[in-house]
């Protein structure tokens, strides 16, 4: 007979709350890459339900400090371009992702979250093009604001109802990908 706690059938929230820290910390990484949101989150723990650990998240990362925003940025990757892109999108993406880094000295991050893929290039492009008009510290603020929302798409996709949570990885974010298709 299995119980609640057997691993096989444990839910992957359950899973997260009874890991040893950690584990969990770990797990937490592969959302945002920031040792303290990771080790605050695991701190809290256990978490009722997912929409507590997305506010537990949530309030985690408007705390994050300078510092903590530029180890989370480091780990970030650019967003990915649909396999059929033609060459002149890639050249152009290319160019304002050179330019934004130039100008603020880190990676471009953006949630893609709520897109399509087909819409997702014309938003990048336009977004980028806007935010090269920030000032510096105007665009720490909307980067702080992408990564809470990258890492609470990224929270919900790997602890959410949806059945198995993903294992954590030593890879680069899955991140900044555009929402996959329902099943």
């Amino acid at each position: 007979m299995q119980t609640r706690a057997t691993p096989a059938t444990a839910a992957p929230l359950e899973r997260f709350n009874t890991a040893p820290a950690a584990e969990a910390a770990e797990t937490l990484l592969t959302c945002l890459n920031s040792h303290a949101w990771a080790h605050r989150l695991t701190a809290h723990r256990p978490y009722p339900d997912l929409p507590a650990l997305l506010a537990a998240a949530d309030e985690a990362a408007y705390d994050l400090t300078p510092d903590d925003l530029a180890q989370a940025l480091t780990a970030e990757t650019l967003p990915a371009l649909p396999e059929d892109t033609y060459a002149a999108a890639h050249t152009a993406l290319n160019a304002a992702h050179a330019a934004y880094e130039s100008r603020f000295g880190h990676v471009f991050v953006i949630c893609l979250d709520d897109l399509s893929t087909d819409e997702a290039l014309n938003h990048v492009l336009a977004a980028i093009r806007s935010r090269l008009a920030n000032d510096p510290d105007e665009e720490r603020l909307v980067a702080s604001e992408e990564l809470r929302r990258l890492a609470r798409g990224r929270v919900r996709r790997l602890l959410g109802a949806r059945g198995t949570a993903r294992p954590a990885t030593d890879g680069p974010h899955p991140a900044n990908h555009p929402k996959p298709p329902p099943p």
